[in-house]
């Protein structure tokens, strides 16, 4: 048995990421295999997604190409493009949904989880997590374009949605709403957390894409001072440029999933201190212990 963590309770800055990996860690067996179960099919797709649409968007950057050809190759990688952000928009849903629902069957069962369950909810919600995803996006989007402050100060509470809409059970716009007022008072701290998650991610996602970009730049021949624009486009059906960008791709949905987990986290953190639900029902199960 794994040690048991308890999310309904309040936390400083550190215990949120230090029980988030702790989380990962105990949890890696059970949680990874839930999670490829209900999100490997459209990790597939995207991965797919993203060679066509490489593989399209090399042909533009043929010089030797003919204007039919062109013509082709635009289509193919609009088509491509627009099947990739497709198919990100549902690996990103899918993916926040498992994570959330597998926490929330995590915390219902005690440290034990309920497969079915967690896969019909996931399904179940799909649309409205899309929804609320595109919502929130456009907000925090028109946010950014008025300024760049307003973009950030709708980013910390909206963040916190999705976890509202699964734990508490709310609708898209409740959900979208709520958040509002579970920040306040700390917004500024729960940046703060958002902020250091956001680097920690950041940086492991820069590293894994690291290695497609030293590549492609030594295929160019940028480091060696001899540098072949006609190159390119190969580039980008290299093999080995495809597969590396592949594993980019991959690692950054994976360590999307570090996010997810923290958020899950700050939710639980400042709903303890807006409501003491876990409080409470840590009382009440005292007071059936002591009847029994």
């Amino acid at each position: 048995m794994n040690q048991y963590i308890q999310f309904k309770k309040q936390r400083e800055l550190g215990e949120i990421l230090s029980d988030t990996f702790a989380f990962l860690r105990t949890e890696f067996k059970p949680f990874m295999t839930t999670y490829f179960k209900i999100v490997a099919p459209y990790l597939i797709i995207l991965l797919i997604a993203l060679g066509f649409y490489l593989y399209s968007f090399s042909s533009i950057l043929d010089f030797n190409s003919t204007s039919s050809n062109e013509l082709f190759s635009g289509i193919s990688m609009m088509v491509s493009a627009l099947v990739f952000i497709v198919a990100m928009i549902l690996v990103y849903a899918v993916s926040q949904s498992t994570v959330l629902h597998y926490i929330k069957s995590y915390t219902e069962l005690q440290g034990q989880t309920d497969f079915d369950k967690i896969k019909k909810e996931v399904y179940d919600t799909l649309w409205s997590f899309i929804g609320l995803g595109i919502i929130v996006v456009l907000s925090i989007m028109v946010g950014f374009i008025f300024c760049f402050i307003p973009g950030i100060y709708l980013a910390v509470p909206l963040s916190l949605s999705f976890s509202i809409m699964i734990f508490m059970n709310k609708s898209v716009g409740e959900s979208y709403n709520y958040g509002f007022t579970l920040v306040k008072d700390e917004w500024w701290i729960t940046f703060a957390t958002l902020f250091i998650i956001g680097i920690i991610v950041g940086i492991a996602g820069y590293a894994f894409n690291l290695p497609a970009v030293i590549y492609q730049y030594a295929s160019m021949g940028i480091f060696s001072g001899e540098m072949d624009a006609t190159s390119l486009s190969g580039n980008f059906v290299d093999p080995v440029y495809l597969i590396l960008n592949m594993i980019g791709t991959l690692a950054q949905m994976l360590l999307n999933i570090i996010s997810i987990v923290a958020g899950a986290f700050i939710f639980f953190n400042l709903n303890e201190k807006k409501n003491f639900t876990g409080t409470f029902e840590r009382i009440q199960n005292l007071g059936k212990t002591t009847e029994e």
